[in-house]
């Protein structure tokens, strides 16, 4: 049965009064309780302060409240499953007396946030100053996450709580209550690697546990990737849409499947980022997330209609995500395709079978671009384009498997050009 008791850690005229809770070898806390005493108004037989001055009196009430307040709180989140340890019995002093408290980077989260308010002067491969927005994006995400785990466990997570029996928390809390995808869930384990090794570095301790930790991801086989073959791009295009609103989303689809950009790069071009060639048109981009100079060119005779003389207006990231599937759908892109899918009800991503449109979004434009164009072009030339370093993670996001015959081939081929 769980104990609690309160004892001194020193015997002078302001010694702090700690708060003890044991219960056998399992568990063995140790806290100060933020209020301090005489040891000459200490009783060592009660384990509170003698009741020999009003202030006494009302220090016994507070222990005895805290004393209640943990008995309480200990029942109920162990029987939920909630992580027991420092950083529990500290919230639960400062809940019970609705102290607030003091931001220090030995609390996971705050680190993740000086990150945040660093972003601007932080050092990045290659010795660039300053972190993309994209970055800023995704740690300011992964705190949110983290957020949401400490109001699950109803605690704070310090560095030296990130152990194994914490991450199997966080695992199954990430791909069970949340739903969360494979690859989502194993990113997030990437940040905690990475934000340890960084606070190691600025001299907070951090577990040996947390450094070495090894992300996931879902393995090829259960991997569902969704992209327009060259046939299905031309029937949007041969699809006239009922709305201006549509009809623009529709241009910004077709230009996206043929110049293999992300996104968020795709729909910050302008026309003065053209550069008109005889048979086709240059386009000049510098990559957000890779920082990457890139220029693409293209020559199919509807997409070169549409950037030199209809071009589409500017529309957010968000927006056109809302209306692809839209577009794809008066399109009759309507192939009974698996993948996953929020269900509504629960919010919960599960594997279903539905017709392609429903997956469609911004970024199949570029993997379609990738997928349909490789066999057919060199891949260098493709990785070029698309900002891929190495061939690897290039097939890999096409999901295909290094074909050392087409290789050869191209080789051959170039060989009898020269010749």
């Amino acid at each position: 049965m769980a104990k609690i008791r309160f004892i001194l850690q020193a015997k002078n005229d302001n010694s702090q009064i700690h708060v003890r809770l044991s219960n056998g070898r399992n568990l063995d806390l140790k806290k100060s309780t933020g209020f301090s005493i005489d040891v000459k108004d200490w009783s060592d037989k009660t384990g509170l302060p003698k009741q020999n001055k009003a202030e006494n009196k009302l220090l016994i009430q507070n222990l005895n409240k805290l004393s209640g307040h943990l008995f309480s709180a200990l029942n109920e989140d162990s029987s939920n499953g909630v992580l027991i340890n420092s950083s529990w019995l500290e919230n639960q002093i400062n809940t019970c007396f609705n102290r607030v408290n003091i931001a220090d980077q030995d609390i996971f989260v705050n680190y993740i946030q000086y990150i945040i308010d660093h972003a601007s002067t932080r050092e990045t491969r290659g010795g660039k100053i300053g972190l993309s927005k994209g970055t800023i994006k995704n740690y300011t995400s992964f705190k949110n996450i983290i957020i949401g785990f400490e109001q699950h466990l109803k605690t704070k997570i310090l560095f030296r709580d990130i152990n194994k029996a914490l991450t199997d928390k966080f695992k199954t809390w990430l791909l069970k209550d949340k739903g969360y995808t494979v690859n989502y869930a194993g990113k997030q384990f990437e940040f905690i690697k990475t934000v340890c090794h960084d606070a190691q570095k600025n001299d907070v301790f951090v577990t040996p546990y947390s450094i070495t930790i090894k992300p996931f991801r879902q393995q090829d086989k259960d991997r569902y990737i969704h992209t327009l073959s060259f046939e299905e791009i031309d029937k949007i295009y041969h699809t006239p849409m009922p709305t201006p609103h549509l009809e623009n989303v529709k241009k910004w689809i077709l230009i996206g499947c043929y110049i293999g950009q992300r996104g968020g790069d795709l729909l910050k071009l302008t026309p003065k980022n053209l550069r008109p060639i005889e048979g086709g048109v240059l386009i000049d981009l510098i990559q957000e997330k890779t920082e990457k100079d890139v220029t693409v060119g293209v020559n199919k005779e509807y997409v070169l209609n549409i950037l030199l003389h209809d071009f589409p207006e500017s529309v957010s990231i968000n927006k056109i995500n809302t209306h692809i599937q839209k577009v794809c759908e008066i399109a009759e892109i309507n192939e009974e395709v698996e993948g996953y899918f929020v269900n509504e009800a629960t919010g919960v991503k599960e594997l279903v079978q539905l017709p392609k449109y429903n997956f469609i979004t911004s970024h199949c434009f570029r993997r379609s671009f990738a997928t349909n164009f490789y066999g057919k072009v060199p891949t260098p030339i493709l990785m070029g384009i698309t900002g891929h370093s190495e061939e690897r993670v290039f097939l890999k996001y096409i999901n295909k498997r290094r074909d050392k015959d087409a290789n050869a081939r191209l080789f051959l081929e170039f060989l009898e050009k020269m010749n």
